[in-house]
């Protein structure tokens, strides 16, 4: 079982409805009509208390403070743009402008100088319009070495597949659909209708419309995972949205955010409870705001 109880998370200097990614975000909504100071007070609330909790539930955060030199929205999900795995960094091309200058390598070089890792820098793809959103565009098996893409304008099939052959990872590629004004679209990112860990996977089967596509992810998992399928009211209230951590006692810990959590019936509740402990906290302010929940927040440190 591959889980962390090391974990990076950014405290933001700038936060707001980002206009720049509410084109293909659809879980996002706008905050014109409230004042943006309003917004990034509420939302470091929440991000302290989901903060304070995770601690004491035996999880180390190294918190990282936001930047101040740049507009930087989405800041508060470092998963797009770094993603750790054993002696390698991924660095990642955003889909928005506005979130590009979010990689932070002064960050990196800190890191490196303990660690060593082998760094695989892929964010001069946005320069050709190709992306691929870390850890949101990707959900990693890292205990079977399987990657699951939900392939979208975030999700680029090609790098995805180059991502696996430098990060040894199988590609499993499919295409997520949500309801938006009685049309399907597709879902932005894959960690919204998925999430992975302790050899348990839960996922809105639903939203792949394709059929083949979806007994192939369905297979794919039944062969390595207990399923919890969740349905797309679920998920929209990011009950896809949660990530599968330890303590350093080694206990699994489930963090999610208490939408989620309350979207879960009991027999649900009764399943995840015996995985392992669930840590939730409100975040309200974020999700509306960003369309982003708990596990976008978290970058896994291994």
């Amino acid at each position: 079982m591959n889980l962390t109880d090391k974990i990076l998370m950014v405290r933001p200097n700038t936060f707001r409805s980002n206009e720049q990614t509410i084109i293909n975000n659809y879980f996002q909504k706008n905050n014109s009509k409230i004042d943006n100071k309003d917004v990034l007070s509420k939302a470091l609330k929440e991000f302290d208390d989901l903060i304070n909790i995770i601690s004491k539930n035996k999880i180390e955060i190294t918190v990282v403070k936001g930047n101040k030199l740049n507009d930087n929205p989405d800041e508060i999900f470092p998963n797009n743009w770094i993603v750790f795995e054993n002696n390698k960094i991924g660095i990642f091309p955003m889909n928005a402008l506005n979130r590009r200058t979010e990689i932070n390598y002064d960050l990196i070089k800190k890191i490196n100088k303990k660690n060593n890792y082998k760094i695989f820098d892929y964010s001069n793809h946005a320069k050709k319009n190709i992306f691929l959103e870390g850890t949101g565009s990707v959900v990693l098996d890292r205990t079977n070495k399987k990657a699951y893409c939900g392939l979208s304008e975030r999700s680029s099939k090609n790098l995805f597949l180059k991502f696996c052959i430098d990060f040894d990872y199988k590609p499993i590629m499919f295409h997520a659909y949500h309801n938006v004004n009685e049309k399907r679209k597709l879902i932005y990112h894959t960690n919204v209708m998925m999430s992975i860990g302790a050899n348990n996977c839960f996922i809105c089967l639903d939203s792949i419309d394709d059929v083949r596509e979806r007994k192939n992810v369905k297979a794919n998992i039944e062969n390595d995972n207990n399923l919890i399928e969740l349905s797309e009211l679920q998920i929209n209230e990011f009950a896809g949205n949660v990530i599968f951590l330890k303590s350093t006692a080694g206990d699994t810990q489930i963090v999610m955010s208490k939408s989620a959590y309350n979207s879960f019936n009991k027999s649900q509740i009764s399943e995840i409870e015996k995985i392992g402990n669930i840590i939730y906290s409100p975040i309200p302010t974020i999700e509306k705001h960003s369309g982003g929940s708990v596990r976008c927040m978290i970058a896994e440190i291994f």
